[in-house]
């Protein structure tokens, strides 16, 4: 620490340490009217601090706000009284300095080479003594901390024991069951785990409770969190109105829809979307819309049974029956549902391999299917869940691709074939060849997807080419879209001969004041020709029924 005077001349030097919680302090130079200037110091050279005395005295702190001598006194412990008692020293020593003694001078120099001793002492005898009460105040922490530990583990380990009784027995408490045990076993036997005793081989109760105890250990190895169903529902509610002959403006039920999932193991999953909708005749129906068992060993190979979304492009695996998910009211016209006037397979049963193919930053999938195709028979359940009307199976192969250098970028294509048989012809054969490419990200979407539908019957070839292409972009709560879509069947196709040529825009909005409802505008504008007896009573999908149409939908999620 560095005394100067207003003389430079006169400079003298000691060491300090500065206490943990001080970071400088004010000097005040005095006179008989009061405080006349004063000087903030705070300036650390090598632990050493730096001020200058005059008449001055310790004032106030810095970033605290003023800091009296007994707040500092009480902060710095010794090494502040110390520094208080050499700062009067000072005050004297400028004196002396001034009046040119010799022998006071002298006995000053003294003072000066015995301070540090001093000061050393005192501050050394008050940390020892600080070092050990913190020694022991920690002592006793740490075995206040074991006792609270040893008593929450017995605590633990009784509540478990009461836990795992109570799920395998739920009429009976633990404690009936820890009395009867102790009733029937044999005293000196030693006690199981789950505080049972084993009885006696040839005790006849003792047999009945070693059977009853089996019984109650069993359902101990099962995780029970791991097989609760997991239940989302999603649910629409729109008006429709269309200028098709016969077709009135009607407020409509679309389709609620439970999203129904369990984990039965680390790497089994089961899927279902068990859904309720209304149809022309304004019944409604239940339908497993999916049902799903997945086995999943790594990121390379999964294997899944059931019914599911045919991988046939991008749309019907990417969106599936909650209109919640997609971003217009209806799915595009090509990948419409099967009982709504779809044109593809979209539900298939059968068995699906899926998996990544190491392939670094391009992100290659695959994707092959093989089960019942669809029925050719118009006037029954088009998906075959139980039986299929001929051997043969459809087979579905499917790849893409997500490169890691363009996010949200989704390229690849699908081939699907089967064999149908129908009653003016017995074998068709049918093949679906799709392409696409999308980019998806948060506020962005620009879908683009086209497919051929090739029907061969004897000598005669059917192609129906079909496309649509889908961008929007989110504005706060706002996403305006935009859509066009066209198909083109031949008249004579064996397989859908009603559907001709459908083809024109759409136009929307979709709103979305929180996470959990979604309003959508759309209008729709179609252009149709060939269609035989098509009006607005029969048309499942309105907006694909009429030259013009209007839909105002609410979703929903809960």
């Amino acid at each position: 620490m560095y005394i100067h005077s207003r003389h430079s001349s006169d400079k003298f030097r000691i060491g300090w340490d500065r206490p943990p919680d001080v970071e400088c302090v004010f000097i005040s130079k005095e006179n008989e009217r009061g405080p006349v200037s004063s000087q903030r110091f705070g300036l650390l050279d090598f632990g050493v601090e730096t001020f200058i005395v005059e008449r001055y005295v310790i004032q106030s702190g810095c970033s605290s706000g003023p800091i009296s001598i007994d707040r500092l006194t009480a902060a710095g412990s010794v090494r502040i009284r110390g520094l208080t008692m050499f700062a009067a020293l000072c005050v004297q020593l400028r004196t002396i300095l001034v009046a040119k003694s010799a022998k006071a001078a002298a006995a000053m120099c003294i003072c000066f080479l015995l301070w540090p001793t001093i000061l050393f002492g005192q501050q050394s005898a008050a940390d020892a003594n600080g070092d050990h009460q913190e020694i022991r105040v920690l002592l006793e922490r740490i075995s206040q901390l074991e006792a609270t530990q040893k008593q929450l583990s017995e605590r633990v380990a009784e509540l478990e024991k009461t836990q795992s009784l109570a799920l395998a027995k739920p009429g009976i408490s633990a404690t009936k069951l820890t009395d009867r045990s102790s009733a029937n076993s044999v005293p000196g036997t030693p006690k199981t785990a789950g505080s049972m005793t084993v009885p006696s081989p040839a005790s006849p109760s003792a047999v009945n409770q070693s059977e009853r105890q089996d019984e109650i250990n069993e359902p101990e190895q099962m995780d029970v969190s791991k097989t609760l169903l997991n239940i989302r529902g999603f649910g629409d509610i729109g008006l429709y109105g269309g200028t098709q002959r016969g077709q009135t403006t009607s407020f409509s039920i679309g389709q609620l829809n439970l999203f129904i999932t369990s984990n039965l193991s680390d790497k089994l999953k089961f899927l279902t979307e068990l859904v309720f909708e209304a149809h022309q005749d304004n019944g409604f129906q239940a339908d497993p819309e999916r049902v799903l068992i997945e086995y999943a060993p790594s990121d390379y190979f999964q294997l899944a049974a059931g019914r599911y979304h045919t991988a046939i492009g991008y749309y019907n695996t990417a969106y599936h029956h909650a209109t919640w998910f997609q971003t217009a009211t209806e799915r595009p016209y090509i990948f419409e549902y099967e009982d709504e006037g779809g044109i593809l397979p979209i539900h298939i049963v059968g068995l699906e391999a899926s998996g990544q193919i190491p392939s670094g930053k391009l992100g290659l999938h695959y994707v092959i299917e093989a089960g019942n195709g669809r029925s050719s028979d118009p006037l029954v359940e088009p998906v075959q869940n139980y039986v299929d009307e001929n051997n043969r199976k459809a087979i579905n192969i499917a790849a893409f691709a997500r490169p890691d250098s363009i996010p949200g970028l989704q390229a690849g294509f699908s081939v699907y074939h089967d064999v149908l048989s129908t009653t003016t012809s017995p074998k068709i054969g049918e093949t679906i060849m799709d392409a696409y490419a999308v980019l998806i990200r948060r506020r962005f979407e620009f879908l683009n997807e086209a497919l051929m539908i090739r029907h061969a019957a004897g000598q005669h070839v059917f192609e129906t080419p079909a496309f649509y292409s889908q961008i929007s972009e989110r504005f706060g709560l706002y996403r305006p879209y935009f859509r066009y879509q066209y198909v083109n069947a031949s008249s004579q196709d064996p397989v859908f001969p009603n559907v001709g040529l459908r083809t024109g825009p759409s136009v929307g909005i979709r709103f979305d004041p929180n996470s959990s409802l979604a309003l959508k505008l759309q209008y729709d504008y179609t252009e149709l020709r060939r269609q035989l007896g098509v009006d607005g009573k029969s048309c499942p999908q309105l907006s694909m029924c009429a030259p013009n149409a209007l839909a105002l939908q609410v979703d929903f999620k809960f």
